[in-house]
C-alpha cells in the first residue's frame, strides 16, 4: 500500500493550527506521514499574556524561543511528530505586519533571498517525499509578508526539487503529485460575520465586509474542502497551546463551541497542479463536486 505523506509550509507558529488544523490532526489519525515546515518563530508577535509581556521584541526580544516550545506542545496535541524550522532556528525572522520597522530587520523573512530560502525547503521536500504540498495564495492568506514570501519560498522550491540538475547533494529529484493553496471561501465568511454579529461580538471579527476583504475568494475559485468537525476539539486544543498569540475564550474562535462548529472544523484548498486525472463519484462533495480529500486520485 502506498505510504501518504503530506507537507506542509507556514509563515510563524499557530498559523498551522488556525488554517490547517483539522486537516493535519485527520491525516494523522489516517496515518499519513505529515510534515509541518514554519519559516520563521513569529517573533514579532504581539503577547497576549501580562505575565510574558517581558518576551516582546520591544523589550527583552526573547518571544521567539518562547513560541518554538509553543509549537512544541501543539504539534504534541495533533500527533505530529515531524515539524521543522526552515533553514535552522531563527534563520529567518518573523518580519511583522506591512509597512513596519520590524520589515528593515536583516534577517526578516520577507526580505530573504528567494534561492537560498526555496534550497533550504528542497532539501526537506527530497528527503520526505511528498506527494501532496500545501501552503498560502498569492495574497498569503491575510496579506502578511511572511505569509507572501511563504507562498514564494513554496512555489519555487516545488519547482526546483524535481530538477535534475538541481543540487544533487540535496536528494534524488521528487515532483510533487498535488499543490495547493489555502483557501477562504467567501460564503464562509459571510456565514461566520452573520453569526459573530448574531452573538453581539465586539471584537472587531463582525464588522468586516465579506464583499470587500481581499483573502476571501469566490466560493467557484475552492476546489476542495477537508470536512473536519471530527478534529475539531483536537484543533482547538492545539490552539490554545499558542497562548501567547490567540485566546479561544471570545470573538471569532469562540463558535468553535457553538454555530460555527461546522465553519471552523471544515477546511478550504484550492488546487493549483495536479498529476492525478480529474476527480468523480466518491471522492468529490455531493452539493458542489469539490474534492474532499488532498490525496484524491493518487494511487
Amino acid at each position: 500500500m502506498l505510504e501518504r505523506r503530506l507537507m506542509i509550509v507556514h509563515a510563524h507558529p499557530d498559523d498551522e493550527i488556525i488554517g490547517t488544523g483539522t486537516t493535519m490532526a485527520r491525516y494523522v489519525e489516517e496515518g499519513v506521514a505529515v510534515t509541518l515546515v514554519t519559516c520563521t518563530l513569529g517573533e514579532e508577535g504581539e503577547v497576549l499574556v501580562p505575565d510574558l509581556a517581558h518576551l516582546a521584541a520591544a523589550d527583552t526580544d526573547a518571544l521567539g524561543p518562547h513560541r518554538h516550545t509553543e509549537l512544541a506542545a501543539a504539534m504534541t496535541v495533533l500527533g505530529i511528530a515531524d515539524w521543522q524550522l526552515l533553514g535552522a532556528p531563527g534563520k529567518y525572522r518573523d518580519s511583522g505586519m506591512v509597512e513596519t520597522p520590524s520589515n528593515d530587520h536583516p534577517q526578516a523573512f520577507m526580505n530573504a533571498d528567494l534561492l537560498e530560502a526555496a534550497t533550504d525547503l528542497v532539501g526537506l521536500i527530497r528527503d520526505r517525499r511528498p506527494q501532496v504540498l500545501v501552503t498560502y495564495d498569492e495574497f498569503g492568506g491575510y496579506g502578511h509578508p511572511d505569509h507572501i514570501q511563504a507562498h514564494r519560498v513554496t512555489t519555487y522550491a516545488a519547482a526546483l526539487a524535481q530538477a535534475p540538475g538541481f543540487r544533487p547533494d540535496l536528494g534524488e529529484p521528487w515532483s510533487i503529485s498535488k499543490f495547493y493553496w489555502t483557501a477562504f471561501p467567501r460564503s464562509v465568511l459571510v456565514e461566520g460575520v452573520a453569526a459573530l454579529k448574531a452573538a453581539g461580538d465586539t471584537s472587531g471579527f463582525a464588522d468586516i465586509d465579506p464583499d470587500n476583504t481581499p483573502f476571501a475568494i469566490a466560493d467557484e475559485l475552492v476546489t476542495t474542502q477537508v470536512e473536519g468537525a471530527d478534529y475539531l476539539d483536537r484543533k482547538m486544543s492545539a490552539l490554545r497551546e499558542h497562548a501567547t498569540q490567540v485566546t479561544t475564550d471570545g470573538g471569532f474562535f469562540a463558535l468553535a463551541d457553538g454555530v460555527g462548529r461546522q465553519m471552523m472544523g471544515t477546511e478550504y484548498f484550492r488546487l493549483v497542479y495536479s498529476r492525478t486525472e480529474p476527480l468523480t463519484g466518491e471522492s468529490t462533495h455531493p452539493a458542489d463536486g469539490r474534492e474532499t480529500d488532498l490525496f484524491a486520485g493518487i494511487l
